[in-house]
């Protein structure tokens, strides 16, 4: 089992690069920065966790910024985005910061990724609430061009381009693996139609029950299940709750941690570091 920190990075929180190196001592897998670039008000679309909107999904910094700062003061922790919205970034500038955060990572990268909720928050990108996941398959086929291909080119639906020359390439070859988010059935079959591994919502759904259907779907489609790692986000601290996700054949587990200072979140990677220390 790995273990890694997720954390919406704020000015009031831990700082990016103090709280990477907290992780990187503590012997954790990663760290995952997740992502909004604002709140549209007023607020119409439901949160799925139900209530009022958390203050730091307002507040969240750019989750590449912060990667790069993590990057810059670590050696061997796998920097993500949990999850990148990839529908309201311009595929050929977003191909450009995940090569270029994977160059100055040494190749640690983690492309999380995830078609996002809130519809008004896309739509004041152009995004169309309806058709954002074909739109993000399109523009993740386009981005894998760019990664592997001198001159690249792509002519989808929604993504439509010419040849073009566009480094740096990524250090990870083909490119850093792409983690999909989202529910099942369907980012499950989005994950093992072009993905390398699926985020299933964490404790929102019945893992016991759900993964082996994943694994039987991506079998059919003549995907391995060991080229498809299964994340957990956001179950609690406790080893009877490692044990129910070793026994479901979860790969990783990220803790999803509040946006606070050191005082409060050491004690918590403490406690993470303790529970890795046990598996």
């Amino acid at each position: 089992m790995k273990f890694g920190i997720a954390m919406f990075m704020t000015d009031y929180s831990m700082q990016p690069a103090e709280l990477a190196v907290a992780v990187e001592e503590r012997g954790l897998e990663s760290l995952w920065a997740p992502e909004h670039s604002h709140i549209p008000l007023p607020r119409v679309s439901p949160w799925g966790g139900g209530g009022e909107l958390p203050k730091k999904y307002y507040d969240v910094m750019d989750p590449f910024v912060c990667l790069a700062a993590a990057a810059a003061v670590t050696k061997s922790i796998k920097l993500a985005t949990g999850v990148a919205l990839v529908v309201q970034r311009d595929p050929i500038q977003l191909a450009k910061e995940v090569a270029s955060l994977d160059q100055i990572s040494g190749g640690r990268f983690l492309f999380g990724v995830g078609g996002g909720w809130n519809a008004e928050e896309m739509a004041d990108h152009g995004t169309e609430y309806k058709t954002r996941f074909k739109l993000m398959r399109e523009r993740i086929e386009a981005m894998q061009k760019i990664w592997t291909e001198s001159k690249a080119e792509y002519h989808g639906d929604m993504v439509d381009f010419g040849t073009m020359m566009a480094w740096p390439k990524p250090v990870q070859k083909p490119y850093p693996p792409i983690v999909v988010g989202g529910g099942f059935p369907h980012a499950a079959r989005r994950a093992i139609r072009y993905g390398d591994g699926w985020i299933p919502l964490g404790g929102r759904m019945e893992l016991l029950e759900t993964l082996p259907k994943f694994w039987a779907m991506a079998e059919e489609a003549g995907r391995k299940r060991e080229d498809l790692p299964v994340t957990n986000f956001g179950p609690e601290i406790s080893a009877d709750e490692v044990k129910r996700n070793v026994d479901a054949g979860v790969d990783r587990i990220v803790y999803a941690l509040d946006s606070e200072k050191a005082d409060a979140i050491l004690p918590l990677l403490d406690q993470v570091a303790e529970l890795n220390a046990q598996n």
